[in-house]
């Protein structure tokens, strides 16, 4: 899994942590911090998560054995 994948995976599960807040508690916890939804660094959060959520999609569609591969323990030749 290259970085910008894991970034955008830790970014997709703070999106969903705050998707959880939301529908169990009402609370917004982005917008609390970054000052209302309206507030420009609390769109480009919310930006943030959503491109992430996409390029996170493209795991969906990976083969199982590249997934569990680890390129630290490959066959020398």
């Amino acid at each position: 899994m290259s970085a910008l994948q894991r970034i955008a995976l830790v970014l997709t599960i703070i999106g969903a942590v705050n998707w959880g807040l939301i529908g169990f508690f009402q609370f917004d916890l982005v917008a609390a911090i970054f000052g209302g939804q309206g507030a420009g660094l609390s769109r480009i959060i919310y930006g943030l998560v959503g491109i992430s959520g996409l390029i996170n999609l493209g795991l969906l569609f990976k083969p199982t054995e590249e997934l569990k591969r680890d390129h630290r323990t490959e066959p020398t030749r």
